[in-house]
């Protein structure tokens, strides 16, 4: 039987989680935009770690039919930020001082929070 959207983005999570991944957050975000249905946010600590992560993130979509989104940014991905958008799964993996920053727990308290 097929993976729900929601088993998808705990699963995520917990790969994620699994990768030393820190606060790793997820918000169901479906009733509050057509764009996408869970944002999936971790903290991370390195570029070696965002590497590692988004190489796993990668390999669970390929495993699990699922399609990465090309994102248009207007600066490079860097280590503040990282977005990988797998439709109805938005992955942010962000330093502590962007998460900090963008508080995007707070921007979709709206949305409710699986993890």
């Amino acid at each position: 039987m097929a993976k729900s959207i929601q088993e998808q983005a705990l699963e995520i999570a917990q790969l994620l989680e699994d990768g030393k991944a820190e606060n790793v957050t997820v918000i169901d975000v479906s009733e509050l935009n057509s764009w996408t249905d869970f944002f999936v946010i971790a903290t991370i600590r390195s570029s070696m770690q965002i590497q590692g992560l988004q190489k796993q993130v990668k390999d669970y979509v390929k495993e699990n039919d699922m399609q990465i989104h090309l994102t248009n940014r207007k600066q490079p991905d860097g280590d503040e930020w990282n977005l990988i958008d797998i439709g109805p799964v938005v992955v942010h993996l962000m330093s502590q001082e962007a998460r900090d920053f963008y508080e995007l727990e707070k921007l979709w308290h709206a949305g409710k929070v699986l993890r």
